[in-house]
């Protein structure tokens, strides 16, 4: 299962991409993981833009033909942008999960402490927890 080095991961299986910029949104994704457990993804509820999340708040639905889980925020910030291609093909979630199928953009402030790196989030899949 692939897990790109250079993100950040929450133990929801959310992923979070930060840029060089420090003031550019961070991208919001779930992960390979994730969307291999889901199942095939018919529909996605993203908070609108504008709105405030907090880390580890729930901010939205993913369903699929398995179930419906929550979108639990990875960092605390304002959404910026949502993904809305997802809105007319969804299972770009479970073909693409770390490009096509990113979520949201978030003007991130605060990261949670919490956040794993790519080797912390292999062995939480891989049976470490």
């Amino acid at each position: 299962m692939t897990i790109p080095d250079g993100l950040r991961y929450s133990t929801d299986h959310e992923w979070l991409a930060f840029t060089d910029d420090e003031s550019a949104p961070a991208t919001v994704g779930i992960t390979a993981f994730a969307a291999d457990a889901l199942g095939d993804v018919v529909f996605v509820d993203l908070p609108e833009v504008g709105t405030s999340l907090r880390a580890g708040e729930i901010c939205g639905e993913i369903e699929s033909t398995k179930s419906v889980s929550d979108l639990v925020a990875p960092a605390a910030g304002e959404v910026v942008e949502r993904n809305e291609a997802l809105s007319e093909t969804p299972e770009l979630i479970n073909t693409d999960p770390y490009g096509k199928g990113w979520l949201l953009r978030i003007r991130v402030s605060a990261i949670p402490p919490d956040l794993l790196d790519a080797a912390a989030y292999r062995s939480l899949t891989e049976g470490g927890s």
